[in-house]
């Protein structure tokens, strides 16, 4: 009878450990389908697989993906914010804003503040923005869908606004020298985006705050009971991820050597495409910045072969929606758990 009793005390401890070893398949469910299109991309034109294609796609991708992961921890800990296509455009613009010269860029700018504080102001406004975020969303209880939406419309009107609707240019090397940059023969993007999700990723799978952050959006409820101070995490984690969307401006920025007045408009379709096709689940809880970022590199790769085989740019918008669809319903009958 006791060995019964022992048996069955023993068993149930078992389980537990099934959702990791899960966890970590997803984690590289992309796999496959990454090695698959590189395949049909060469089949399509060798040309995909030369390293300076595939620096190509690392380094237009790398922006996005900044966006991505700042995404992926705010979806992670059960909360949505749209804002992110907004503020990725905003926060350069309001530094442009500040220092550019209106005599070189016809009217444009203000002229206020030196070119060497560039950096710290993107940063700044990112910062601010999920701030006022958190406010809204942890302090005032308002539902974080509705307020990052209706936030994305007015933070794309006050770009439109202090642009007057045109491209700001003439920046200066402090705003277009980490998007510009080529370290060790790649761009710095590249590397600053893989340093971000190597950090991100030590930091939400082997510290108390990520997985902290877990909890919360597992069920915010259990979580304060254990102790976790919930709100300032949530408000913490909207706080970093519009940094982590302004300093992906600034890298696009760069990049371009510009700010224009619709810059990251319709990005966020790309965003969440690359964070659901990932796994990361919208529900809050669940999925890695491992398989968010093997999420955005399918995406990109899928892109850059359409590109190769001469399918006209305008076809993207319908593979992003279509990418969510079917993530969402493989998500659906996978998971065996409902969508809000």
């Amino acid at each position: 009878m006791s060995d019964t009793l022992s048996t069955g005390t023993a068993a149930p401890p078992r389980s537990p450990r099934r959702p990791p070893a899960i966890a970590r398949l997803r984690d590289v469910a992309l796999v496959p389908a990454i090695v698959v299109v590189a395949i049909v991309g060469f089949a399509v034109n060798p040309v995909f697989l030369s390293s300076d294609n595939i620096i190509n796609v690392l380094q237009s991708m790398s922006e996005i993906s900044v966006v991505v992961l700042a995404e992926t921890i705010v979806l992670i800990s059960g909360k949505m914010d749209l804002s992110l296509e907004s503020t990725f455009g905003l926060a350069p613009g309001v530094a442009a804003w500040l220092i550019v010269d209106p005599a070189v860029t016809h009217g444009l700018g203000v002229h206020v503040l030196p070119a060497a504080l560039a950096v710290p102001v993107v940063l700044l406004v990112g910062v601010l923005i999920g701030a006022f975020n958190g406010l809204l969303i942890v302090r005032f209880g308002l539902n974080g869908f509705i307020v990052t939406l209706g936030l994305l419309i007015v933070l794309r009107g006050l770009l439109t606004g202090i642009s007057g609707g045109k491209t700001f240019f003439a920046l200066p090397e402090s705003l277009t020298y980490l998007g510009s940059a080529v370290w060790l023969g790649v761009p710095a993007s590249v590397w600053l985006s893989l340093s971000l999700f190597a950090a991100g990723i030590v930091v939400l799978g082997y510290t108390r705050p990520g997985r902290a952050l877990y909890a919360i959006g597992g069920n915010v409820d259990a979580a304060r009971a254990a102790g976790i101070r919930t709100d300032r995490i949530i408000w913490l984690t909207l706080v970093v991820a519009g940094a982590l969307a302004a300093f992906a401006g600034l890298l696009i920025s760069g990049r371009l050597a510009a700010v224009p007045a619709a810059q990251g408009s319709g990005a966020i379709f790309q965003v969440f495409a690359a964070a659901v096709i990932g796994g990361v689940s919208l529900n809050g809880g669940k999925g890695t910045l491992f398989g968010a970022f093997t999420g955005v590199l399918l995406l990109f790769m899928i892109i850059n072969v359409l590109t190769l085989a001469g399918v006209p740019a305008q076809w993207t918008n319908f593979l992003n929606g279509a990418v969510i669809l079917v993530a969402l319903v493989v998500s659906r009958m996978t998971g065996g758990k409902a969508q809000n």
